[in-house]
């Protein structure tokens, strides 16, 4: 498998890196987290429309721009480089995926050419909790839904294994924000008690399970690719303040032990985009390798970026504790993604059945 990036798509990565240089830098996102809407409109208006980024991976037929995993990973490590508090990798991620895995041909053109177009925001039900569909009703209440406060859309997993597309503002749903860690994504919490019109089940009650499964793997694969970027970040800042800070009259980057916490970082980065975009690949191809090649990823993404924005608190010092500075953003963005879609140990753990079913 050849995972190298094309000329197209390192010029996708560069203007992803551009735009969001200026649209989501590190004054954008402290506004949004010190404000109470949870998200920057314009920001999202600018990835999804102007951009094209929301139809990357949905294709031509239905409005996208009919290209892949690999251009979205690109695109999702600059979202992640600069914590864009926009529902980018929910909607064209998580929903889209699941309305391409479990939707017939009539559910597929109605829903995903807004979802392309950047006219529908949407959010997936299900990473966590799920709710139950029993005789055409959906009732129950899900946790951890992340931008479902701004979404217009909700794709909802449910216990059967069915999906459910709905209309937020359908009555009998109702959205809570609700407190976390990371304020760059918000949680809320989507409770349902409505009848749901046959319609809206997503190719059948019931059938959906292998969707759900293939949705969050692309998912923890393709998050993969986002943690990296936070990760980068952080070794770029670190850097640039290792060779500005002086302590006992010598840059503190001069230093063995901090040159070697930095190269260490270095390395589990790269390891990390090289198994994201393996990951994305293995997408793209649809093979056997895509639930392994995710797993791998989403393991050591997390823990990669969970040591990176670590070792960037400590290396900044006393500064790097502070409310204002960036280095707690970045933090708090590691140890809410490394749960997520799954814990470390959650991932590694279907790593091995992968493996041990393969050896029996």
């Amino acid at each position: 498998m050849d995972f190298a990036l094309s000329e197209d798509q390192r010029l996708i990565a560069d203007s992803a890196r551009g735009f969001l240089a200026d649209a989501s830098g590190l004054e954008q996102v402290r506004a949004v987290v010190d404000g109470e809407a949870g998200w920057a409109p314009g920001l999202w208006s600018g990835l999804a429309r102007d951009m094209g980024f929301a139809g990357l991976m949905i294709p031509e037929a239905y409005g996208g721009s009919g290209l892949g995993a690999v251009e979205m990973a690109v695109v999702l490590e600059e979202t992640g480089r600069r914590l864009a508090p926009a529902p980018l990798f929910e909607t064209s991620v998580l929903a889209a995926q699941a309305i391409l895995a479990a939707g017939d041909e009539a559910q597929r053109a109605s829903l995903l050419p807004a979802i392309a177009a950047g006219d529908t925001r949407a959010a997936f039900v299900g990473a966590a909790e799920r709710p139950t569909l029993a005789r055409g009703r959906l009732t129950g209440r899900a946790r951890f839904v992340t931008f479902a406060h701004v979404a217009d859309l909700l794709v909802v997993a449910t216990t059967d294994g069915s999906l459910v597309a709905l209309r937020a503002a359908t009555p009998g749903i109702v959205v809570e924000r609700t407190p976390n860690l990371d304020r760059t994504r918000p949680f809320s919490s989507v409770t349902f008690d409505l009848e749901v019109p046959d319609e809206a089940v997503l190719g059948g009650a019931g059938s959906a399970v292998s969707a759900i499964a293939r949705t969050l793997a692309v998912g923890a694969g393709l998050l993969a690719a986002e943690q990296t970027g936070g990760a980068q970040f952080c070794l770029d800042s670190t850097v640039e303040y290792a060779q500005q800070r002086v302590q006992f009259g010598r840059l503190i980057g001069s230093y063995q032990a901090v040159k070697h916490e930095l190269a260490d970082m270095m390395v589990m980065i790269e390891a990390s985009r090289s198994a994201a975009l393996y990951a994305a690949a293995a997408i793209d191809e649809g093979g056997e390798e895509l639930a392994e090649a995710c797993a791998i990823a989403a393991a050591w993404a997390s823990e990669c970026y969970l040591h990176c924005s670590g070792e960037a608190i400590q290396l900044h010092g006393g500064i790097g504790f502070t409310w204002e500075h960036h280095a707690h953003l970045y933090f708090k963005r590691a140890r809410a993604t490394s749960t997520w879609l799954g814990t470390v140990e959650a991932h590694r753990e279907a790593l091995a059945r992968i493996i041990l079913k393969e050896t029996a």
